[in-house]
């Protein structure tokens, strides 16, 4: 016990001895901890290695207290072993190492609800409606679905047994190799003929060459110009920066699109260049209490130079930069440097992006009206033919998607405007 007191002290005193020099040098001041603070903390790594009650490895001590420390600083920063690390590299990447199924639960079992072609579980004859009873022998029954998903995630080329229940009864245990599933972060689709509508779930390095590959795509197989556009972000809750900044350049003409303030002098400006993807096209942009970070700095930028419409609620604000850093034994860090400011300085930071329209989610129930109108009466007489009002009328309804339906009704709006139809 005390030689492995005495050799956490001579590290932390060197590491502090160390840190001490480089304040010096640079002129950073810093509270020196002296001897007796650094046996504090070995006395204590020695009390809970000892007499706490299960047996503990003093690598996983020291992992908890690198935790603790960064935790204590904001709900941002933290430290992540080698396989957390990795996962979150491959999720940046817009990829994660499984089988390539998507699973749900119903009546307390797994159901598989989509395979992926040319996946894993595809090759292993696994099919939709199938049921995954166990993972390695472990039985799934009463587990949640966080619990299924990571058994059947793990290192690509790794092996996992899965036990399947088949649409006929019969069950069958499968060795499934593991391989990298690539997960798309944007969506879109068509809306009412002339409007395209854009989500993005998160960000990813790939993120902004999907959209505007979708974007191309859409004008290309559309007839004469869009009308208008929606980018979707609700629940969107950000990832990687670069991306987003990518996005909104090539939404703007030029000028800044956001910039960070920390206590360092290397901080961070990005400007749109010249070249606007959708010029003249309206844009509707929206958002709600789940939107944040890189979305926050999406948003913020196209309202501030007057690009788009922002509507929906008011987002998350989370306006913090968070530094990804290498370890030395494979491990990383996220630490938060900066905070990010929109072009206009607005601070993003727990006061969020405000909407322009502020609308809330909200459940709509049809109307069961059986009022009648004239139209419905008998032997109403026929309407002569003239120039009837724009119809706001649309496929998407306001009781599946209120926001998105509002979204529509703007654009609309701004396409008659634009077109002096009053």
């Amino acid at each position: 016990m005390i030689r492995i007191g005495r050799k956490l002290i001579l590290a932390l005193l060197l590491a502090f001895n160390v840190m001490a020099a480089e304040e010096a040098e640079t002129g950073t001041p810093g509270a020196q901890l002296t001897l007796d603070d650094l046996r504090t903390f070995t006395d204590v790594f020695n009390q809970v290695r000892k007499n706490f009650i299960e047996e503990t490895d003093d690598q996983t001590l020291l992992n908890a207290a690198i935790r603790g420390m960064l935790s204590e600083l904001d709900p941002h920063s933290s430290y992540m072993e080698a396989d957390e690390f990795r996962q979150m590299d491959d999720s940046s990447r817009g990829r994660y190492s499984g089988i390539g199924v998507e699973v749900a639960i119903r009546n307390n079992k797994v159901f598989v609800d989509f395979v992926m072609k040319g996946g894993a579980a595809d090759k292993a004859g696994i099919v939709s409606g199938d049921v995954i009873t166990a993972i390695n022998n472990r039985d799934l029954r009463g587990q949640d679905l966080p619990s299924a998903i990571d058994g059947l995630r793990g290192e690509p080329g790794s092996e996992v047994d899965i036990t399947i229940e088949h649409q006929n009864g019969e069950v069958s245990t499968l060795t499934v190799v593991r391989d990298f599933v690539e997960v798309s972060s944007v969506y879109s689709r068509p809306v009412d003929r002339d409007y395209g509508y854009f989500q993005i779930t998160h960000f990813t390095r790939k993120s902004a060459d999907e959209l505007l590959e979708q974007v191309d795509y859409m004008q290309r197989k559309h007839e004469g110009p869009l009308k208008g556009v929606v980018l979707d972000l609700r629940n969107n809750p950000g990832g990687v920066l670069s991306p987003a900044i990518a996005i909104a350049d090539a939404f703007l003409k030029g000028g800044f699109i956001v910039y960070t303030r920390g206590r360092t002098e290397n901080q961070l400006e990005y400007t749109a260049k010249p070249g606007q993807v959708l010029e003249g096209v309206p844009m509707v942009v929206l958002v709600d209490r789940s939107t944040a970070s890189a979305s926050e700095v999406l948003a913020g930028a196209l309202q501030d130079h007057g690009r788009a419409l922002i509507v929906g609620e008011t987002t998350f604000g989370k306006g913090s930069v968070q530094s990804v850093l290498n370890l030395r034994n494979g491990s990383g860090m996220r630490l938060t440097t900066a905070r990010y400011y929109t072009p206009s300085g607005r601070s993003i930071q727990a006061e969020g992006i405000r909407p322009d329209v502020e609308i809330a989610t909200v459940e709509v129930v049809e109307n069961g009206d059986k009022r009648k109108r004239e139209a419905d009466l008998d032997r109403h007489l026929i309407s002569e033919t003239g120039k009837s009002n724009v119809n706001f009328g649309s496929e998407v309804s306001a009781a599946d998607d209120y926001m998105m339906y509002q979204a529509l009704i703007l654009l609309k709006g701004a396409s008659i405007l634009s077109a002096e139809n009053y």
